[in-house]
């Protein structure tokens, strides 16, 4: 069985882009760079869907272009076996696990299938700039998404002028993972990128996670603070993204 690529739907998602949108986005940005492709919404689907594992270059570079993320991070292997195969719509794409993996085990920790966190909430964290002698609040609304104990999370676009990723993994009621946030190119860290750790506990109540991130500052020194992610919506709707595409009024 496939397993979905939940990166990439939640890369999709964040943009505010249909399936058919981010096809064309994808194209086109092939044909501005002078390498034509032939995305489709099929295509799209059979990457989301975990069909398709390890696209073509051609589309590896369009898919970056379009997201400003590279492939890895939009839940991709680029070690794949030989084997290739035609969509019918003019994709051809590897299809294969890459080389070396095994497939998922079927034992390990039970999970209720019903018990998902995907849906919209506000991520806060705060920090202190050691250049302004202050301690700040960073705000997003962001989508998260959630396969087994994957845990995916992507800002919406209009909610801060700092694109926000988190990759993380759900043990229990522990959350462990990774951030990346590519600051304003105008605001105060002119566009620097910075990423680091993290780590939550789920409240019983699974509306709200709370931890600390760890990071390192512009003069490579390692900071810390808290970090907590509060649900809003269960619903990852066109309408309900549209809703909180816009910056956190608290």
């Amino acid at each position: 069985m496939s397993t979905p690529n939940t990166s990439l739907r939640a890369v999709r998602m964040g943009m505010m882009m249909s399936q058919d949108d981010f096809a064309r986005a994808v194209r086109d940005v092939g044909t501005r760079a002078g390498q034509p492709n032939d995305a489709n919404k099929r295509l799209v689907q059979r990457w989301e869907s975990g069909t398709t594992t390890a696209p073509r270059p051609v589309y590896a570079r369009a898919l970056e272009a379009v997201t400003g993320l590279p492939i890895e991070a939009l839940g991709f292997s680029m070690v794949p076996t030989a084997r290739v195969s035609d969509d019918g719509q003019g994709g051809h794409d590897m299809e294969e696990r890459p080389a070396g993996a095994t497939a998922p085990a079927s034992g390990g920790p039970k999970r209720d299938p019903r018990a998902t966190h995907s849906g919209v909430w506000l991520s806060r964290y705060e920090y202190f700039s050691s250049g302004r002698d202050a301690a700040f609040t960073g705000l997003h609304y962001v989508v998260l998404l959630q396969h087994g104990h994957r845990l995916s999370v992507r800002s919406l676009p209009g909610s801060s002028g700092s694109p926000l990723t988190m990759d993380m993994e759900l043990d229990g009621h522990v959350v462990t993972g990774t951030w990346t946030e590519q600051t304003a190119p105008e605001g105060y860290y002119r566009g620097a990128r910075y990423h680091g750790a993290i780590q939550l506990l789920v409240e019983p109540t699974g509306r709200r996670m709370r931890g600390k991130w760890v990071g390192f500052g512009k003069e490579f020194d390692i900071n810390t603070g808290p970090w907590e992610l509060v649900f809003h919506d269960a619903s990852t709707a066109r309408a309900t993204l549209d809703s909180y595409n816009r910056p956190p009024d608290v």
